[in-house]
């Protein structure tokens, strides 16, 4: 079988991993979703492919030799991206990692690369695969050279091309000549199309001899055309030929797979976030220059900690692949031990009731739902490398104790207001036990919360990730216990040795990591923000969340109906538009509906043709009736899947109440997220999303809801940081500040304020915060964008305080590296230029939006707690249910609506001292849609 070799065309596939995957943001605030989606590409194609050989080409600097021949080639070529410009060092040093060789030459493309390299080893008996979306490798293809697309994993090779084209590889090249090519500008002859171009070959074999039999082409117009355009189908020829013989004096042997640098790779993906990749480092197969670490803890739960069983994690150094920061190795001398007897767990806790001030226990259950999971056993660890597993669930035929029987035992333990109970992601386990009527008294160290305020923007805070991290050790998957998809078990169904050994491991590293997180939150000023606000949170997100919220599954049904019928007119009604049936839901039907049937201008296009997106069919809507219906549909249509139709299911069959997910540890700016259902995405914007909020009501009969909502507060902290007189008087005067900004920047009266006016500075008033550009502006406003170039101007020279908060702002950070909340939460941002003006790139944009944003989610975790420590000795029945951007959702009685109001509302004014006031706007309902 011949050796197999993969070229890579580079920005080919940077390219298409850059659209195809959402922005992302490393550690450090750069922007990494190209060089993810880059990595992502290469590790599959090493762990599935297994090529022996391995390289990349790439293009070479400045527009190259075509541009000579043609100037108009690839001239509509837009600008890269503003957020891969940065990645493009990354990107270099990750392909160095790899041992992967970049091959370029001057003036030429990476196409003319890979045809030089693909003829060289095709001629040295080599199985050739391209990694490329590039159509101008077709006529390379061989009976050993193939295509490769990485998004299908499918090979494309000369049936393919048959099949797809029509055409022979060595017709390849004639056939662009005649189609042109419209990314590439490559001109081609007009009215020839693939069909027509495969037919014309067919006929008379080549492009000469298309061009010479011009007179004998069906139809006048192609005849003409063959004509008028012969010279023009010559150049498109040279464009499109690729250099198969470059003297690129490369030594093939140099791109033999096997020179893997593995710990700067390991470097690389921690400093990146990719966490998830360096665990497919250990997958991977050949001679690599550095040994892979295997996981530790591959032995039996009960062989003795110091013997050798002859796997590898036996004879793994304690040598660390990547240092950083000096981590602690992992607890190799371990006592990992099944705990079956009353008596012996009974004297265990004792113990640590007598001898302990933090205990780390985690569960494992059921469910990864804690509203839903029966407990399956308890792993506790109160020092290093000890730790016990209590089973009280397993196989049928396996010894486990007693469930109520354990409860009872841990209860003391769990409910002593001296002992802190610790665990990764401990607000899971406070709900498991709250379920079974056990209250925790009192909260100690949670890893993954420790982790998210030492480092913010980090890919994960999983406990695999910070073992990683901080230990250098590799966890036990689950999936190694469990399974996946459909063959899944749970964990009551897996035997209890390995059970236990994975849960030992999880309570055991926990321990370690935490001390490490512990220390390093003291060194960085950080502990007060983690023992003030974010433990105690945890507590109060755990009641809200056993609370969850009451809905009304027949209002839901009711509105699922309605909106049901109205979209089966939007049907009937954009197929009468069309005059014929298509699929709306079909980008594809739809390009040809809007752009080929009806006319309307292209506004954009994506890598498989016009775009359809939400912002084409707005700028589409005043040409023709259809975009808006589109719209409509889409809205409706997504209003009834995502919420309608799925809040039932979400719906507790014992509570009767969906219970969401308060996320501590994922917005990177400090503010919380909820799961299960996102509550923050229920829309608002349309009336039909608004009555969904109808459907969410109180518990009980005779109680309502009260909804409180921080008015303005993210502009309220822009006037507290900047000092701006004009901005905190407006504030401190109690003025409708978008009317008060209106009125300086257009130079009226407040009175004369229109809603016209109104708009831009509510507009101008919140791109501040989110660093948008004049095009931006522009975009949003539907202006010009010089003129909202002289609105945002206006504004900067109207409220002097506030440019210069914001160059302030981006000075300490290019110095600390990191961007502060009031509370010195903070975010690690690189890339800061500021060089002036009011284009922000987006690491600047993402230090001005943390300050203030990330200050705003202060305010409202402070005002949680304080409300929380309140209501709990007021005597109030009263319990806070939700929290969704600035706005706290309670539920209570009607007859103590108004000392409930009282309270909430000073609390929440007072949360902590600002230059200017904070309001809260209050409104009380029988559902959540009548208080708003």
């Amino acid at each position: 079988m011949p050796e197999k070799l993969y070229l890579i065309d580079t920005f080919s596939l940077l390219f298409q991993v850059y659209h195809a995957i959402p922005p992302m943001t490393g550690p450090s605030g750069q922007p990494t979703n190209a060089v993810f989606g880059f990595t992502r590409d290469i590790l599959m194609i090493l762990k599935q492919k297994k090529p022996d050989y391995l390289l990349c080409a790439l293009d070479s600097e400045g527009p190259g030799l075509r541009s000579d021949w043609y100037p108009e080639y690839k001239i509509q070529r837009t600008e890269m991206p503003e957020d891969m410009v940065p990645q493009l060092p990354m990107l270099t040093e990750v392909i160095e990692a790899f041992g992967i060789p970049a091959v370029k030459h001057a003036g030429w493309e990476a196409d003319d690369v890979i045809a030089t390299l693909a003829r060289q080893a095709e001629a040295a008996g080599l199985q050739v695969n391209i990694v490329s979306s590039d159509k101008d490798c077709r006529q390379l293809l061989s009976e050993t050279v193939r295509m490769f697309n990485c998004r299908k994993g499918e090979y494309f090779g000369p049936p393919e091309l048959e099949k797809t084209w029509g055409v022979r590889p060595d017709q390849v090249i004639d056939f662009q000549s005649l189609v042109g090519d419209s990314v590439d500008n490559v001109p081609g002859v007009p009215l020839v199309g693939p069909k027509k171009a495969a037919a014309l070959l067919e006929q008379f074999g080549d492009l000469d001899s298309v061009l010479a039999n011009a007179d004998k082409a069906p139809g006048k117009k192609l005849r003409e055309n063959l004509v008028e355009f012969a010279d023009q189908a010559r150049v498109s020829k040279r464009l499109v030929t690729l250099n198969t013989d470059l003297p690129l004096n490369f030594d093939l042997e140099s791109a033999r797979v096997g020179n893997i640098d593995v710990g700067k790779l390991q470097q690389l993906f921690l400093d990146y976030g990719f966490r998830k990749f360096r665990d497919d480092l250990h997958e991977l197969d050949g001679d690599l220059t550095v040994n892979i670490p295997m996981r530790s803890g591959q032995r039996s739960l009960f062989d003795s900690p110091t013997s050798n069983t002859g796997s590898k994690a036996g004879n793994q150094t304690d040598t660390p692949a990547v240092e950083e920061s000096t981590p602690a190795p992992f607890q190799t001398d371990r006592d990992w031990s099944i705990i079956r007897e009353t008596d012996e767990l009974q004297a265990l806790v004792d113990g640590w009731m007598k001898d302990c001030e933090e205990i780390y226990i985690d569960l494992e259950t059921t469910s990864v739902t804690a509203m839903e999971a029966d407990i399956v056993g308890w792993a506790v660890a109160a020092k290093p490398g000890e730790a016990f597993y209590i089973p009280v669930r397993g196989p049928a035929g396996q010894q486990t104790m007693d469930n109520q029987e354990v409860l009872d035992i841990f209860r003391p333990l769990l409910e002593n207001p001296r002992i802190a109970i610790s665990n990764q992601n401990i607000k899971y386990d406070l709900l498991v036990w709250k379920r079974h009527g056990i209250e925790l008294q009192k909260i100690g160290m949670d890893p993954m919360v420790g982790h998210y305020l030492l480092d913010a923007g980090a890919r994960s805070h999983g406990l695999s990730s910070l073992a990683d991290e901080f230990l250098k050790h590799r966890m036990i998957p689950i999936s190694e216990l469990i399974g996946t998809g459909k063959n899944q078990k749970r964990m009551d169904e897996i035997d209890i040795d390995q059970v236990a050994e994975y849960a030992s491991e999880d309570a055991d590293a926990a321990l370690q990591i935490a001390d490490i997180i512990r220390d390093k939150l003291h060194e960085q000023e950080l502990w007060n923000l983690y023992q003030d606000v974010e433990r105690p949170l945890i507590g109060v997100l755990a009641e809200m969340e056993f609370a969850g919220i009451r809905v009304d599954d027949e209002e839901l049904f009711r509105q699922s109906e309605l909106v049901g019928r109205r979209v089966e007119e939007l049907l009937e009604e954009l197929e009468g538009m069309a005059d014929r049936p298509f699929n709306p839901d079909s980008p594809k039907q739809l390009r040809e509906v809007l752009f080929d049937e009806i006319g309307l201008p292209v506004q954009k296009r994506t890598k498989t043709g016009p775009s359809t997106d939400q912002s084409v069919l707005e700028k589409l809507a005043p040409l023709h009736p259809l975009p808006a219906k589109i719209i409509e549909y889409r809205q409706l249509a997504k209003l009834k899947g995502t919420y309608l139709d799925s809040l039932p299911k979400l719906i507790n069959q014992q509570t009767g109440r969906i219970h969401a997910s308060f996320n501590q540890v994922v917005a990177a700016t400090g503010r919380l997220s909820s799961s299960d259902p996102n509550l923050q995405n229920i829309p608002i914007r349309t009336p039909e999303g608004r009555q969904v909020r109808k459907a969410f009501i109180p518990g009980e009969p005779g109680w309502e809801l009260l909804c409180c909502d921080y008015s303005q507060i993210e502009l309220r902290v822009l006037a507290h940081f900047s000092g701006d007189a004009a901005l905190q008087e407006a504030f401190q005067s109690g003025k409708d500040i978008h009317t008060a900004v209106a009125a300086e920047v257009f130079e009226v009266d407040e009175a004369n304020v229109d809603s016209d006016m109104r708009r831009v500075a509510k507009a101008v008033n919140f791109g501040v915060i989110y660093g948008q550009s004049p095009y931006g502006l522009a975009a949003a406003l539907n202006i010009p964008q010089e003129q909202a170039a002289e609105f945002i101007d206006d504004y900067f020279m109207r409220y002097p305080g506030v440019s210069q908060f914001i160059e302030e702002t981006l000075e300490q950070c290019a110095r600390s590296g990191y961007a502060y909340t009031m509370l010195g939460r903070r975010r690690p941002i690189t890339g800061i230029k500021n060089t002036g003006g009011r284009n922000r790139n987006m690491p600047e944009r993402t230090a001005i939006n943390t300050v203030i944003q990330g200050s705003a989610a202060d305010l409202i975790k402070l005002a949680m707690l304080n409300v929380h420590r309140e209501l709990a000795t007021s005597g109030l029945s009263a319990r806070m249910l939700l929290q969704i951007h600035d706005e706290l959702v309670f539920e209570t009685p009607v007859e103590e609506l108004e000392p409930l109001r009282e309270l909430v509302h000073r609390e929440m004014v007072n949360a902590h001292p600002l230059s200017v006031p904070l309001v809260v706007d209050m409104k009380h309902g029988e559902n959540w849609y009548d208080a708003e």
